[in-house]
This record gives structure tokens, C-alpha cells and sequence, in this order.
């Protein structure tokens, strides 16, 4: 089985004034994350991990920080094109695990609601999103969130290589068929083979 791993990471400080948005849920908090978008440091991180996974870059090379075009914009609009690059590379994702690094707010209570809106952005069961979170304890890193995602892709089985299998056998079988009319007149005797296919369960 062909796979790819992915690993992203982000972070943004915690800003007054600002709207708060993570795993794209808008989130009752007095202060938002700062960053040239709404600040998602989760969908950020995602974002990062699926477009490493196939070698496509990071999240700044498809939308620089300085572009006035991304101002505000929603993070769901960078995972979209994450999702693009994958199938476009042939793969799709099998699961995904996160970790969020903050003080507050407390992420515990709306973990479930985080993974239900991350696995309907990334169009996958949310029994394959994990989504956990740790204080920074000794990290002096108080008025900052972190994000840490891996992700893992398969490749897509291209209905073509089935068909292509299924022509291979068929050749085979003409081939099979070609051998025993040769040998019959040859030996003047029919060729019987070793097994009737259609006795088998």
C-alpha cells in the first residue's frame, strides 16, 4: 500500500479585540488570535501537514501573509486547497491526529463539536480526527496557541488498474486456450485443463 505522512505545525499569540477561531469553530473567548487571516492555528497546522504530505509546499507559498487578498479570509478556504493538491497527487486522507498547546480557553468541552467541524471540512469520518489539548507548562508560552497535526494519506485506487488486472487475466486465460489447440494438433489428442474454474467455491 502506498502512503504519505504528514507532518504541520503553527502558532499564533492571543490579541485583544480579535474574534476567536480554532478547528473552525468561532469561540466565546475575550481575546482571538492574531494572524494576517482569522488566525485558525488548527486548520493552519492541518493545512501545513496535508500539503507536506505530497511534497506541495507550505501554507505561505499558496497564500503569502502579505497578500491583501487574504485579509480576514476563513482557513477553511487554505484547507481547501490542501485537499485539492492531495487528490490531485492521487491520494486521500486515511486519518488525522492534532494536538492544540494552550492555557485557555479550556478545549475539553467542545472537543467533540472541533472534530465533528474538522472531519466535515476535510470530508472524512470524525472517528478518524483526533483532537487533543495540553497547557504549555513550562514553555512560558502563556499567550500563545500551538498546533501540531499529522495526517495520513493512501493513495486512490485508479479504476483503471482494476481493468487493466482484469484484461491481464483475460489474456491469460487466451493464451491458456492457444497452448492446448497447439498441443492437441500436435499430439492429435484434445488438451484437457488441469481444472474446471467453475468447480471451484
Amino acid at each position: 500500500m502506498d502512503i504519505r505522512i504528514g507532518y504541520g505545525w503553527d502558532s499564533h499569540a492571543f490579541k485583544p479585540g480579535v474574534p476567536l477561531r480554532i478547528g473552525g469553530l468561532s469561540i466565546d473567548h475575550p481575546e482571538g488570535l492574531a494572524g494576517h487571516s482569522d488566525g485558525d492555528v488548527l486548520l493552519h497546522a492541518i493545512t501545513d501537514a496535508l500539503l507536506g504530505a505530497v511534497s506541495a509546499g507550505d501554507i505561505g507559498s499558496f497564500f503569502p501573509p502579505g497578500d491583501p487578498r487574504w485579509k480576514d479570509a476563513d482557513s477553511a478556504i487554505f484547507l481547501d486547497l490542501a485537499k485539492e493538491e492531495i487528490v490531485n497527487a492521487g491520494y486521500r486522507i486515511v486519518n488525522l491526529d492534532t494536538t492544540l498547546v494552550l492555557n485557555a480557553p479550556k478545549i475539553g468541552p467542545i472537543s467533540g463539536e472541533m472534530r465533528e467541524r474538522v472531519a466535515e471540512l476535510l470530508g472524512i469520518m470524525p472517528a478518524n480526527v483526533g483532537i487533543k489539548a495540553k497547557t504549555p507548562e513550562g514553555l512560558d508560552a502563556n499567550h500563545v496557541a500551538q498546533a501540531h497535526a499529522v495526517v495520513l494519506l493512501e493513495r486512490i485506487e485508479e479504476p483503471g488498474e482494476i481493468d487493466t488486472m482484469s484484461a491481464v487475466m483475460q489474456s491469460q486465460r487466451e493464451l491458456e486456450d492457444v497452448v492446448r489447440d497447439l498441443v492437441s494438433q500436435v499430439h492429435g489428442v484434445p488438451v484437457k485443463a488441469p481444472f474446471d474454474t467453475d468447480d471451484i467455491t
